[in-house]
């Protein structure tokens, strides 16, 4: 047995004080008692917060970061977009390998456990080679994410993504999306071959791209052939343009139409769904369906700002994601959500409920619970039966210098840039201590050859 003495423990009800933590050699919650008393020998920590799942990631772009930053002499409806942007990450992913895949993902994991995640979920559709061709596994792509979670520490829900039209009306890929191309078949013997691997820290569920990229069709065959507790993800109502798209191909706006034909459940992360009617918002709401937010993406990309303050109002769930990983932050993710609404909004202080008001506690308590139900796994709290996923605040910055207890999560997510994370439990495992993980040069070296072999290329 493993134990920790949280002076102050954020529990589903509230803060608690004199919390002891206690979990087995798996990885699981056995014991969260407050108002303990301390032991001897039992490691202490002031302020301890359940661990953030990280909802939405495609690995491979972290090492795009910050290289799609520059203008180019278009203007107009021609001018820098989602859409250029995709052109551009088309081109990266036609040239990276397995090895490098594994490389870049373990550095993800590794900054994602630094600042906050403890879990992630990852929307893999790199099937093939660069030529469009199987791998002799496969299975080797997913394989190499699986094992770079392994390596981080970091828990994982991993995602096949069914990819086989370039646009409505089942257009046929391109040549820069080859790699991606999949049916309801392979992305199920897919996870089928992730089976072995199922276990405490790794879950697999699957992906439709998005109805772009995915017949109506093909999504039910999908559905219908995975197991009925895995987890199911998809791309919608990202962009303006796809919504036009998609009221021209079918007569119906995206996330109306796929509530309609598919019957969404809370087995659902819809990701982005950033351009919904009131109607559209109270039925994804009604749903139970997670909404998977982005913000920082979203921001980089140009997608506009999902509605958050309707969806709360009528019940929304909703986690976050770094999706291209432009940050691998849950601070900067849950502080540009409120953020962008208070722009929007000309207010302050939007995302709160009827029982919480205030905005950094509800913004942490309300991605947790809509992450763990997006990733599938018992994640998510401190409590008995859940994974030890948990983050040890740093009570030596000066940002948490006589502070009262309730005045710490609007200190951690609106004050200053500097990370408060000191250390880090995943599954039981103490990844991360006093802001290093255990790993970090070895796995910074390998990421490092992997980004000049791609520059190289």
């Amino acid at each position: 047995m493993r134990m920790l003495f949280a002076r102050h423990a954020l529990l589903p009800e509230g803060w608690r004080r004199d919390v002891l933590l206690a979990w087995d050699a798996g990885g699981d919650l056995v014991q969260v008692a407050p108002d303990a008393q301390a032991s001897a020998g039992v490691q202490q920590a002031a302020y301890v917060l359940p661990g953030m799942v990280n909802l939405h990631s495609h690995a491979f772009q972290r090492a795009l970061g910050g290289l799609t930053e520059r203008a180019g002499n278009a203007s107009g409806p021609a001018a820098d977009s989602f859409w250029t942007w995709r052109d551009l990450m088309y081109r990266f992913a036609g040239r990276i390998t397995p090895e490098q895949v594994e490389a870049i993902a373990a550095q993800l994991h590794v900054e994602c456990l630094r600042h906050g995640y403890t879990a992630i979920c990852e929307f893999h559709y790199l099937h093939r080679d660069a030529g469009g061709a199987p791998y002799a596994d496969p299975a080797e792509m997913a394989l190499r994410i699986a094992h770079a979670a392994r390596a981080s520490g970091i828990g994982l829900t991993l995602l096949p993504v069914l990819y086989a039209h370039a646009g409505f009306g089942d257009a046929p890929l391109k040549p820069e999306q080859r790699r991606f191309r999949s049916d309801p078949e392979q992305v199920l013997r897919l996870v089928e071959a992730l089976e072995p691997l199922r276990g405490p820290q790794l879950e697999a569920g699957a992906a439709p791209h998005s109805l772009r990229a995915a017949s109506i069709a093909q999504i039910r065959a999908l559905v219908g052939g995975l197991p009925p507790d895995r987890p199911l993800h998809i791309h919608v109502a990202e962009q303006q343009a796809e919504v036009a798209q998609c009221l021209e191909a079918t007569g119906r706006r995206p996330v109306d139409y796929l509530m309609e034909t598919i019957g969404i459940d809370a087995r659902w992360c819809l990701v982005h769904a950033t351009h919904m009617t009131a109607a559209e918002t109270a039925g994804l709401a009604a749903s139970g369906a997670v909404a998977g937010l982005c913000p920082t993406t979203e921001a980089n990309l140009g997608d506009g700002l999902f509605p958050l303050e309707a969806f709360l109002a009528t019940g929304g769930r909703f986690g976050i994601g770094s999706d291209s990983h432009v940050s691998q932050s849950p601070v900067e993710e849950l502080r540009w959500l409120e953020y962008g609404q208070r722009l929007q909004q000309q207010r302050r202080n939007i995302a709160v409920g009827a029982g919480q008001r205030d905005v950094a506690a509800f913004l942490w308590q309300g991605a947790l619970a809509g992450g763990a139900q997006a990733a599938g796994r018992p994640v998510g709290s401190l409590a008995p039966g859940r994974r030890a996923d948990l983050l040890v605040l740093d009570e030596d910055h000066p940002n948490l210098a006589g502070v009262g207890t309730d005045d710490v999560p609007g200190r951690f997510l609106f004050c200053g840039n500097d990370n408060l994370v000191r250390d880090v439990l995943a599954g039981g495992r103490w990844v991360v201590r006093g802001g290093r993980h255990a790993d970090q040069d070895d796995i910074a070296r390998r990421y490092i050859a992997a980004v000049r072999e791609l520059r190289a290329a």
